[in-house]
């Protein structure tokens, strides 16, 4: 089945109660049994909800998954990974993730006897050297936030293999739209599901998907156990947003594009972050593994300025200052202040993460109009 036939119907069956073509809004937090432990496989809402199953089925449907979970955020889901870990263990993980995902890990993590390695992915096959006995899960983002980086995802799955070390990606940026981490060897596959996912600004909720049978089930047990979940107002939320996925993708992708070379001819503008350019240091690799380039940019100006990037960004009239990305309407960040302010500035620095720094989320209104406010704003 196509991407886009599964997007509106994975998942998703008419109700055998009405006939009602979207899955109902189970508003409920226990399920009257007939006996004890007779029930229809539903028992408390905690462990399994309805509309939270077709939620996870058709997210693990658009990963070309067997199993699906859903979380209250994507930390959370985050937050369940780490949990299949015990003191002693070690982690490899870009130099270059989202803040939310390095705090947890150091400040969180790091406190119950787990070791985190932070390390440049650019090169998959320098990741090998930071594996050793004790590693149990390699975590990447690609693209990567805010720097745009690319990890070649088949590459380190080799080596997760050879060495049977878990491989965990987040492909919030990328979507299943453009890239599908599990057919190039991942293990993992995580969603902020707060982002394109549900597309619209209006739920939080992270989400996991995995083929083998037993991480499933370990991470079930966490999800239930940790009862981390979302309501099901929220998975109906997004199983609607799902159904536009493919459609709001492309339209990401083409504003994307024009907005990414406007800012790349600025006079004003020093270095642009995305992808799609020749010039990115893995251009090849995301044109092997991705479908497309997306929505997501970051540019820096001429001088490290922290003060210029505000009296921009307070000119925006279009990309509204936020901290989210991937919903329908354009968005600016400042990652040293807003996302990325947990991680100390020797670390950005190292991957060039200048306070001048603004990442932009592309929106789908009219590209003219948004590269209208880029240029007032800028000039």
């Amino acid at each position: 089945m196509h991407f886009d036939t599964k997007a509106v119907h994975a998942g998703v069956e008419p109700d055998p109660s009405t006939g009602a073509i979207m899955t109902p809004i189970y508003q409920t937090s226990t399920y009257v049994q007939k006996s004890p432990g007779d029930h229809k496989g539903f028992q408390y809402s905690r462990i399994q909800n309805p509309t939270r199953l077709a939620l996870q089925h058709s997210i693990a449907a658009l990963e070309n998954a067997k199993h699906g979970l859903v979380f209250g955020s994507g930390l959370a889901a985050i937050d369940a990974v780490v949990k299949l870990l015990k003191p002693g263990d070690e982690v490899i993980s870009g130099n270059n993730v989202y803040g939310g995902t390095y705090r947890i890990f150091t400040k969180i993590f790091e406190d119950f006897g787990i070791k985190f390695h932070f390390v440049n992915m650019d090169n998959a096959a320098e990741i090998e050297q930071y594996v050793n006995d004790n590693t149990k899960l390699i975590w990447l983002e690609t693209p990567t936030n805010p720097m745009m980086s690319i990890v070649d995802i088949r590459a380190v799955s080799v080596i997760a293999k050879k060495h049977n070390v878990l491989l965990g990606v987040d492909n919030t940026f990328a979507t299943p739209v453009l890239q599908n981490p599990m057919d190039l060897g991942a293990d993992i596959v995580m969603h902020s599901v707060t982002k394109y996912l549900g597309g619209h600004s209006d739920v939080l909720m992270g989400a996991l998907v995995v083929k083998d049978d037993d991480l499933n089930d370990r991470l079930s047990f966490i999800q239930n156990t940790c009862g981390a979940v979302p309501g099901p107002q929220d998975c109906f939320l997004v199983l609607r947003g799902i159904k536009t996925l493919h459609l709001r993708m492309e339209r990401h992708c083409q504003n994307g594009e024009k907005v990414a070379r406007y800012l790349a001819a600025h006079p004003q503008i020093d270095k642009v972050y995305w992808p799609g350019f020749e010039s990115h240091p893995n251009h090849q690799v995301a044109k092997e593994q991705m479908k497309g380039f997306g929505g997501m940019i970051s540019f820096t100006f001429h001088e490290d300025d922290i003060q210029h990037s505000f009296r921009v960004m307070e000119k925006f009239k279009l990309f509204a200052i936020a901290e989210s990305l991937g919903g329908v309407e354009s968005m600016s960040n400042h990652p040293v202040t807003m996302t990325h302010g947990a991680v100390p500035k020797e670390e950005r620095m190292k991957v060039g993460l200048l306070d001048s720094l603004i990442r932009l989320s592309v929106g789908i209104e009219n590209a003219e109009d948004l590269i209208a406010d880029l240029k007032q704003a800028i000039e």
